[in-house]
């Protein structure tokens, strides 16, 4: 798993060729190390370690892949209840829910769609991943509305963090994870210390 199209064929050389990940078969990509000498971990891979563990939000990119991540996802049948798939393309969306009916999945948006409800429902997604810049009260009430989750992409500074939590949003996204976790721990400990 890997979140950009291309990877560095080594990770301490910044002079190393660039792979497109989707032109590469499972053997190419095992041979590619990340910085540190750290393989570039599959989709079974993160499963396995982590999906005991930790929520798993994946993220599909590429094309004509749904059939395989499906297979993946069986062969965690035990967790898949901690996984949840989703993209850009709400087709894929659509497909994976006949793959599998009772994956939970979402779609991701960075616009501000008339009826965002209308897109949930027409991929058959449960969670809406949308930009920070696009979301309103109006909309974190129209998720609310479906009983859907609202995430927020990629939201990096404390004041978005704050307003975000204002509309009830359900996650952040965020490249500041150590900041984020501070901040949610002070939130939480204020709310704690106002509490009657």
């Amino acid at each position: 798993m890997h979140h950009d199209a291309i990877v560095a064929a080594s990770g301490d050389d910044p002079d190393s060729p660039l792979s497109a990940i989707a032109q590469l078969d499972t053997a190419a990509m095992s041979a590619l190390r990340l910085a540190g000498d750290v393989e570039v971990p599959t989709l079974d891979d993160v499963l396995s370690d982590l999906a005991t563990r930790a929520f798993i939000f994946i993220e599909i990119k590429g094309r004509g892949i749904e059939a395989d991540v499906a297979r993946c996802l069986r062969r965690h049948a035990a967790t898949m209840d901690n996984c949840a798939v989703h993209s850009f393309d709400h087709r894929t969306v659509r497909t994976l829910l006949e793959l599998i009916p009772s994956l939970r999945t979402g779609i991701l948006q960075v616009s501000y769609p008339i009826d965002s409800r209308t897109a949930m429902r027409a991929a058959g997604a449960t969670d809406l991943w949308q930009h920070v810049d696009f979301i309103d009260s109006t909309l974190a009430s129209d998720v609310r509305a479906v009983s859907g989750r609202l995430i927020a992409w990629t939201v990096n500074d404390a004041a978005d963090w704050e307003r975000l939590a204002l509309l009830g949003v359900h996650g952040i996204c965020t490249d500041r994870i150590e900041e984020y976790v501070r901040w949610k721990a002070a939130a939480l400990l204020a709310t704690r210390s106002n509490a009657p």
